[in-house]
């Protein structure tokens, strides 16, 4: 069967397309809304499988980072050939690994984000003036969403202490990159994830950003025993090298708030290597470097 073809850049149009697609293709993959972005515009989940267990991976929380994007969505169209056909990924029955389990992609937290960081200050519509003045003219290191915050700093896990960390920095308000918010889910993004994962019986999460070619999998004293032999297991996987984050980059993140408040394991996976924006150049070899990874998240 010929592959959907894959946008090169996930704009909203073209990701929605892509979706659209693979849900008429395969009508055991389920699409819902899971909220909506400051602008108005849908945060997308993709659901396979069923039973109690489910695992949710989610990427493009930083607008830069927007080839998560499309490296979530080659895996969901590869999990549903496999799906389809009684195939496998890295030697594991599809079928088998989801019988009783689920898993839920959501591919862009940051949709307004992304589009602004593809397509320019134009698409945040109203805050179209704001977003030039926070980023002085110049979007090569928008991370944030449409208000200026970032998502991954926003999440209620230690909040006010990177707000500290980020105010001995220098930043005190909207900005590209590194502001927490007003306060910790003050985001429309931040709320309608932990809502999912507040309503969802989730096993674990995977949060994919880029770059480095590192897993993190600790957080606090409410981390699980199995999370360090999982990430190994991933490690192993992937070639990846486990690590602590420092500094601001220790709190406010949607994996340390998925451990603090379940006690479950999650993973912040920096995939590729270089400068982001990662070119859709490296999508091959990057997917094909971790699919067993993600493959193996789906069944621990």
């Amino acid at each position: 069967m010929d592959r959907v073809i894959l946008p090169s850049l996930p704009t909203e149009r073209t990701r929605g397309g892509y979706i659209d697609r693979l849900c008429r293709r395969y009508p055991f993959l389920s699409r819902f809304e899971v909220g909506k972005s400051v602008l108005g515009r849908s945060l997308w989940g993709l659901k396979l499988g069923g039973g109690e267990e489910a695992v949710l991976y989610a990427g493009a929380f930083h607008a830069q980072e927007w080839l998560t994007a499309l490296v979530l969505l080659r895996f969901a169209e590869r999990l549903c050939q496999a799906l389809d056909t009684g195939g496998s990924i890295a030697g594991i029955d599809c079928r088998r690994a989801l019988l009783g389990r689920g898993l839920i992609i959501v591919p862009c937290v940051n949709p307004d984000g992304v589009e602004i960081a593809l397509s320019g200050a134009q698409s945040a519509g109203d805050l179209a003036d704001e977003v030039l003045r926070v980023s002085g003219g110049d979007l090569s290191s928008w991370n944030a969403n449409a208000r200026g915050v970032d998502i991954n700093h926003n999440f209620d896990a230690g909040w006010h202490i990177v707000r500290q960390l980020e105010q001995s920095q220098g930043i005190d308000g909207p900005s590209p990159r590194r502001y927490g918010g007003s306060a910790p889910a003050s985001e429309p993004e931040t709320q309608a994830l932990t809502a999912l994962c507040e309503r969802m019986d989730l096993r674990l999460v995977l949060a994919l950003h880029s770059q480095g070619e590192e897993i993190y999998w600790k957080y606090g004293d409410n981390t699980p025993h199995a999370a360090e032999l999982m990430a190994r297991v991933l490690a192993m996987a992937s070639g990846y090298e486990l690590k602590t984050p420092s500094s601001i980059a220790s709190h406010g993140g949607f994996k340390d708030w998925f451990i603090e408040r379940f006690g479950r394991p999650g993973f912040t996976v920096e995939m590729g290597k270089g400068r982001n924006p990662l070119p859709a150049e490296q999508l091959d070899p990057i997917y094909e470097r971790i699919e067993e990874m993600l493959m193996l998240g789906v069944v621990m």
